[in-house]
């Protein structure tokens, strides 16, 4: 089992990068987000996860322990392999998917690609005890953002499908550290964000 390697990144494309470990190219499949964060030339760190398949072996790398914790959780539900648990951590940082999970709210989760609403409904039933136990750091406070800004949002006047264009574009604007950021920031960037899509 690989669970880290650290080197630097020879290449990167919408959702993997080769790194360079003791000048033997690796690839590992990453989300877009993190795909996006990581420049040619820089030194990685990325905790892995290897999927070993009759025809072939994946590396599957993170930007953290708690991502890489819940793509195995989401492994083991009915139905989900590899590409749909890649697909949600790109949608979603791993404290949203454990919001939606143990809030019950499945159509958070819809919009996951390749999941569907039964598929949501049955990762919310087989997993709502599981990710209790994850250490998910903050995972209130990182919740409660979304809740609150769409909240505030609809408050404004914004139409359901405005506010959920706007919470995408937060998300992927602040990326990892939206749980962190103040609602007030959040809030104003989404403000700024009607129309953009």
């Amino acid at each position: 089992m690989i669970a880290s390697l650290s080197g630097k990144v020879k290449a990167t494309t919408l959702n993997s990068a080769v790194i360079d470990v003791g000048g033997v190219g690796i690839l590992v499949q990453i989300a877009p987000r993190l795909a996006a964060s990581l420049n040619v030339g820089v030194t990685a760190h990325l905790h892995t996860i290897l999927i070993v398949r009759e025809d072939s072996l994946t590396l599957f790398g993170f930007e953290n322990q708690q991502d890489r914790e819940l793509f195995e959780i989401l492994l083991s539900v009915t139905g989900i392999g590899p590409k749909v648990a890649q697909s949600a951590l790109s949608v979603y940082d791993a404290q949203e998917i454990v919001s939606a999970i143990v809030n019950d709210k499945p159509a958070v989760l819809e919009r996951i690609p390749g999941l569907g609403k039964k598929g949501a409904q049955r990762l919310i039933l087989e997993l709502k005890e599981k990710v209790k136990s994850l250490n998910i750091s903050s995972s209130m406070r990182a919740a409660g953002w979304r809740d609150q800004v769409s909240e505030a949002l609809m408050g404004l006047g914004f139409t359901p499908r405005d506010t959920d264009d706007a919470l995408d574009l937060v998300s992927s604007h602040f990326g990892s550290d939206v749980g962190t950021t103040d609602i007030s920031a959040l809030l104003k960037f989404a403000l700024q964000t009607r129309g953009r899509k």
